[in-house]
């Protein structure tokens, strides 16, 4: 093998190993920021991570909303109508944010209860966001095949 060949032959492998290297990272920091949509139902069930944030979609339960007086502090419950989960929020909600409403909570567990870090709603009567369908989809047959 001549030297030009092996030079060419090293700076080939030079530039494959930094792209094995900068697809491996490029991954790893898409998993460390991907989350990923649950149910209460699926909170429930132990599916959601315990740890780490993620969303939850579902309606937010009638005479659910609990507001504190002195501060932005939120207190409602979303449900899929199978199960429901407690949810904390402290900020400004979206002005379509009601009862009986889809949200889409981000934000991770403690101590029993979601505490989100964003909230985002519903913007018409006859939408539901994809996710939130599928989730609450989801729950009606897990639900049907826990009733049997």
């Amino acid at each position: 093998m001549t030297p030009t060949r092996r030079r060419r032959l090293i700076a080939i492998l030079l530039v494959f190993v930094a792209v094995v290297i900068a697809a491996g990272l490029t991954v790893f920091a898409l998993q460390q920021n991907m989350t990923y949509l649950y149910s209460p139902s699926e909170v429930a069930a132990g599916k959601a991570p315990t740890e780490s944030r993620f969303r939850l979609g579902g309606v937010v339960l009638e005479q659910s909303i609990h507001r504190a007086s002195d501060t932005l502090k939120v207190d409602f419950i979303v449900t899929d109508r199978f199960n429901e989960l407690p949810v904390e929020y402290t900020g400004i909600l979206p002005d379509l944010f009601r009862e009986g409403q889809s949200v889409v909570a981000t934000g991770a567990m403690k101590n029993g209860h979601f505490l989100a870090t964003e909230v985002l709603a519903k913007h018409d009567e006859t939408y539901m966001p994809p996710e939130v369908k599928d989730a609450i989809d989801k729950a009606k047959e897990a639900h049907k095949g826990t009733s049997k």
